[in-house]
């Protein structure tokens, strides 16, 4: 298993859908699990260790609101941890974003944008820093940005023939 996904509860599912989609179209294994900073935090505990001993590479955490989940993971792992808050308060995910982006020095955090794109840029990210020891999905990193920009290029064409 190489990427642990931790979202911070099961409402959370819906803003990593797309992003385990991700992964799964890279033939990326990864386990999912439901687990908070501050309601589970002996769970929370356990799964690091676990997923450390069964060779994870990479966590991803996504929560919202005080959103501790990703700094929680950082502190006790030196593997890369990367963060994608979600908007879920009143204050539109702003609290999240600030709660994941501002770690104290030494427990790094790579924090994404808010939300559903934040999580499948996660899932990117993660893809990309595998790909530095497997040249093969480096190759489908490639390929992955040259339909994306094919997309775009086919899209452009259909709004010219429009005008």
């Amino acid at each position: 298993m190489k990427v642990a996904v931790f979202i911070g509860s099961d409402s959370d599912y819906e803003v990593v859908k797309e992003a385990l989609g991700i992964l799964k179209e890279f033939n990326i294994t990864f386990a999912l699990e439901v687990t908070s900073a501050h309601r589970s935090p002996s769970r929370t505990l356990k799964l690091i260790d676990s997923y450390e001993k069964k060779g994870v590479e990479i966590f991803i955490a996504v929560a919202g609101k005080a959103a501790h989940l990703a700094g929680v993971v950082a502190a006790h792992t030196v593997r890369p941890v990367i963060g994608v808050p979600v908007e879920s308060s009143t204050l539109s995910g702003l609290d999240a974003l600030l709660s994941t982006v501002q770690m104290p020095k030494g427990v790094p955090v790579a924090t994404m944008g808010l939300g559903r794109s934040g999580a499948s840029n996660a899932a990117l990210l993660a893809i990309q820093v595998l790909s530095l020891k497997d040249s093969s999905l480096m190759e489908k990193l490639k390929t992955y940005r040259e339909e994306m920009a094919s997309q775009v290029e086919i899209k452009s064409r259909k709004l010219e023939q429009k005008t």
